[in-house]
């Protein structure tokens, strides 16, 4: 099924890559009900489409990924100038449970400031690049409100980074979060951002479709899991790699020195 078009997000595929946009560059891409729900019918449509593997999510401007919350939605909410459940709950946390549960890769391409919504977004995302210009934090407690994926980044950097980040609310350099591990990839400008998406998408893709997804799910559930308990987790998932064609077909092509072709059964 064909994505809904909505004009605060682009979606657009080509070389079994999908790129998603968001598209409200005059407020730097601050997430609303309307663009929440525009990115978590992305990515399921993403993850449904089986000629898709990896997709790439961006904003649109160069100022900012996304800048956080709409607050003027929030507040409108608050006043009952809108419903209680519209916005911050019914429009980004639907993103953020797509994005989470997606079983396929998905690459943050981070241009500008990153922030609050804006990063938890990348902290459901995969795999992390940004341009030296970006910036990154989680003001929320400066507002009285309490981050949802946000409380998750001491999963991904040092507890006591995360909580300095957190209980200040004040903003982090794009070095400093590469030097973290955060970021994976730190790149000079927008133009190299997507050159370096685009070729880290490309051996992703290299690789068995079958595997990458069995091996994120392994990664991601079992990632705080003591090892015994990883390893009875894992073994199944393993198992049912085995039995795949694809599986034969990686050692032959590695003998018959060919690309492999991969039919994804």
């Amino acid at each position: 099924m064909a994505i809904t078009p909505t004009r605060v997000l682009r979606y657009e595929t080509r070389d079994r890559k999908a790129y998603i946009t968001l598209n409200r560059p005059e407020v730097m891409n601050a997430l609303n009900f309307e663009i929440g729900n525009a990115i978590a019918e992305a990515v399921r449509e993403f993850g449904n489409d089986n000629n898709l593997l990896v997709a790439i999510i961006s904003g649109e401007g160069g100022r900012a990924f996304s800048a956080g919350m709409d607050l003027k939605e929030t507040t409108q909410r608050d006043q009952g100038a809108l419903p209680a459940d519209r916005g911050r709950v019914s429009g980004a946390r639907a993103a953020f449970d797509e994005l989470t549960n997606c079983r396929k890769p998905v690459i943050a391409a981070i241009d500008g400031y990153c922030l609050a919504a804006g990063l938890e977004i990348t902290i459901c995302c995969d795999i992390r690049i940004a341009t030296v210009q970006s910036r990154f934090g989680l003001p929320e407690a400066r507002r009285s409100l309490i981050p949802g994926p946000g409380v998750q980044l001491s999963r991904h950097i040092p507890m006591g980074e995360a909580l300095l980040i957190l209980l200040g609310g004040g903003h982090v350099s794009a070095e400093r979060m590469y030097q973290l591990g955060y970021i994976q990839r730190l790149v000079q400008d927008r133009e190299a951002l997507f050159k370096e998406a685009d070729t880290i998408a490309d051996e992703i893709l290299q690789c068995a479709p079958l595997a990458v997804q069995a091996l994120k799910r392994i990664i991601k559930v079992g990632h705080s899991l003591p090892v015994p308990v990883l390893e009875q987790m894992a073994e199944p998932i393993r198992s049912a790699i085995e039995r795949t064609e694809d599986r034969r077909e990686g050692p032959r092509a590695f003998v018959e020195k060919r690309p492999a072709v991969w039919k994804m059964r």
